[in-house]
């Protein structure tokens, strides 16, 4: 486990794609997205789900990938969940848990 204060996964980055929903409900209240400070620590909302992460680089067969565990809120109810994003140039791809529920593949782009 790694918590790096420089790292290539620290930006925003626009959420393209998810299976649970197409880009009119990934941008239902602002254009979908997920930060990643230096600390590992940041912030995301697609839809009317939005909340903090909390994150570590993770190396597993050669690769390290983003791991996170998040909190937020669907609308108003509170929710919760985990996922990962493996980086390939400026564009991250991964999984998206809700504890207890749904996962949803997750595409993001690096905003410039």
């Amino acid at each position: 486990m790694t918590r790096n204060n420089s790292n290539t996964y620290c930006g925003t980055w626009r959420i393209v794609d998810m299976e649970i929903g197409d880009a009119d409900y990934l941008d239902m209240e602002v254009p979908a997205f997920l930060t990643i400070h230096r600390d590992l620590t940041g912030e995301f909302q697609f839809g009317l789900v939005q909340g903090e992460l909390d994150g570590r680089l993770e190396t597993s067969n050669g690769e390290t990938h983003f791991d996170f565990s998040w909190s937020g809120f669907d609308e108003m109810d509170p929710i919760s969940g985990r996922g990962w994003l493996l980086l390939d140039g400026d564009t991250a791809r991964g999984r998206f848990y809700f504890h207890l529920g749904d996962d949803s593949g997750i595409t993001v782009e690096r905003r410039h």
